[in-house]
């Protein structure tokens, strides 16, 4: 494990000192959080107990945004480009353990969506005035936590779909940003056609985007857990990290 902290702090330096990473890493969903409040300020939607400001919905849409692309997006594409790079080969020519290298990695990419969630949840509390979630707090957490290493996860399995490093941003995108629009994300769907619906339950950003929704819903009296959209969620993480250990490759494709 010392191994693995080790590693943490290294990807941690390698991803600071890469200032277009991280500036599209934070920034990136700060903007569209203060698009879609911008766009959509005076409109209401109807939740569970009652109607509340889109703000209340745009906050955690936006913080999910936020963990799929710390855990999903960027693993995808940093490890596809290392993979070609030659770089894992090497790493795994060397007595470090892999488990020990893939860990620092998944927590590297989890310590970024954490600070990416106190980022934007502090500014939604204060620019928008949606109120970080204290009764649902433990809720809030284990979404997030679920989400975060089920993101991992699939972003591990996406690259044993990705032939090299030139097309990887295109095919991690074109498997995630179709999503976004469809899974509550982008958009709040108010009654969308059941082809839709069913689209978007089944796959794992939706029922992730409303378990924090769940959460940050001011009308909510219970504990906040939403564990039918979690179980989704955790399912989707399973699968991917079968078919991490069963696909994932060291060496660049040829």
């Amino acid at each position: 494990m010392l191994l693995a902290l080790r590693q943490v702090r290294f990807e941690s330096r390698a991803f600071w000192r890469n200032p277009a990473a991280a500036f599209f890493t934070f920034v990136l969903p700060l903007f569209f959080l203060v698009l879609f409040n911008s766009i959509f300020a005076n409109d209401t939607i109807a939740t569970e107990g009652g109607r509340v400001d889109i703000k209340v919905f745009f906050v955690p849409a936006i913080i999910g945004l936020g963990v799929i692309s710390a855990c999903y997006t960027n693993l995808g594409m940093t490890v596809t480009i290392a993979r070609d790079l030659g770089v894992l080969k090497r790493i795994r020519g060397t007595p470090l353990p892999p488990w020990a290298y893939m860990t620092g990695r998944i927590l590297q990419a989890m310590t970024v969506a954490a600070l990416l969630v106190v980022v934007i949840a502090a500014a939604g509390d204060v620019a928008y005035g949606v109120d970080i979630p204290t009764n649902t707090m433990p809720a809030f957490i284990v979404t997030v936590m679920i989400g975060a290493a089920a993101f991992c996860a699939l972003g591990l399995a996406i690259t044993s779909f990705i032939p090299n490093a030139d097309a990887a941003p295109a095919v991690v995108q074109a498997s995630i940003l179709p999503l976004l629009f469809v899974s509550d994300v982008f958009i709040h769907l108010d009654d969308p056609p059941t082809w839709l619906n069913i689209v978007g339950n089944v796959f794992p950003v939706k029922p992730f985007a409303l378990a924090l929704e769940h959460a940050y819903n001011p009308h909510i009296q219970g504990a906040g857990f939403e564990w039918g959209h979690l179980a989704v969620v955790a399912a989707w993480g399973v699968v991917g990290a079968l078919v991490a250990l069963r696909y994932f490759s060291w060496e660049p494709r040829r």
